[in-house]
């Protein structure tokens, strides 16, 4: 009797095993192209799916998408790290885009184990947004869209180099939060979006992507600049530089909040954020010329 009711069970386990490999097989042939409910576990993958030309076929989102306005609407399936299968199974998606790198393994063992075909998507650096435009739209079938989409980012990404190429080198940090104060090392998007701009990343070398820096660090670095996201307290980071007497950043007032999320997603918008920065760190080597013509008086 215990084998019998036993049988169906595996069964059913062992079909979804085979149907999750069928479909993540598919993904790579025409059939994945035609995609129609997709769900996104991460906010910058929804941008990307939109951005691919592929906002129609969304069905759920991961906390915090925001952009287009449009995925607001949308069910979500819990935030980047945590999601809810119960709601994912239930939106019946013919395709799960994970975030490489973020959305945790055994999440998408799991997902892929309920016969749910999942594909990770990964953006290295700058350049890699490009890459992940055609990618995504090769999965979902709106290549064109996608390619499209991609050579506007590229072009765009070149001209930003250029009108920046031989600014004047700039020491910048991005500071994250306040107790304690957490930045980033060379290898984030968001320092190579400094980069672009002339800027110098003062904590390039730390071991991982984002660690904590102690006052003692971040007046030590000398940065030229303070970099920080908008939604952070502002008062806060005043305050925390206003305790750093004799820094450059804090004598100058070259403080400046920034929008975060368009450094820190892997979209077309981090394009916004790097014309964001260069503009900043322009504004700041006039305030650093000026104060050092007043100094010379």
């Amino acid at each position: 009797m215990r084998m019998a009711l036993r049988k169906p069970q595996h069964r059913e386990i062992d079909l979804r095993r085979a149907l999750a490999v069928i479909a993540l097989a598919l993904l790579g042939s025409t059939a994945a192209q035609a995609a129609a409910r997709i769900v996104t576990l991460a906010p910058h993958l929804a941008e990307l799916v939109c951005a691919a030309g592929g906002c129609e076929r969304l069905v759920g989102v991961s906390a915090r998408s925001d952009y287009p306005p449009s995925v607001l609407k949308l069910p979500q399936i819990g935030d980047a790290f945590a999601v809810n299968l119960e709601v994912i199974l239930n939106l019946h998606p013919d395709l799960v885009l994970a975030w490489d790198g973020g959305t945790p393994p055994d999440t998408i063992a799991r997902l892929r184990g309920l016969g749910l075909p999942v594909q990770a998507v990964a953006a290295r650096g700058l350049d890699g947004v490009g890459d992940s435009l055609e990618t995504v739209g090769g999965w979902i079938g709106t290549a064109s869209v996608a390619q499209a989409a991609a050579q506007a980012y590229r072009a765009r990404l070149a001209a930003q180099r250029q009108r920046w190429h031989g600014a004047a080198p700039i020491r910048v940090v991005y500071q994250i939060e306040t107790a304690p104060a957490y930045t980033i090392n060379g290898a984030s998007p968001i320092s190579e979006a400094i980069a672009v701009c002339g800027g110098i990343n003062v904590f390039a070398a730390l071991p991982t992507l984002a660690a904590p820096v102690s006052p003692e660090s971040m007046l030590a670095a000398r940065p030229d600049v303070v970099l920080y996201g908008g939604e952070d307290n502002q008062s806060a980071v005043r305050a925390y530089w206003q305790r750093l007497k004799g820094s450059t950043a804090q004598r100058n007032d070259t403080l400046y909040a920034i929008n975060a999320d368009w450094l820190a997603r892997a979209t077309p918008r981090l394009l916004d954020g790097v014309d964001e920065v260069c503009a900043k760190l322009d504004d700041a080597r006039r305030r650093i010329a000026t104060t050092g013509a007043e100094h010379l008086r």
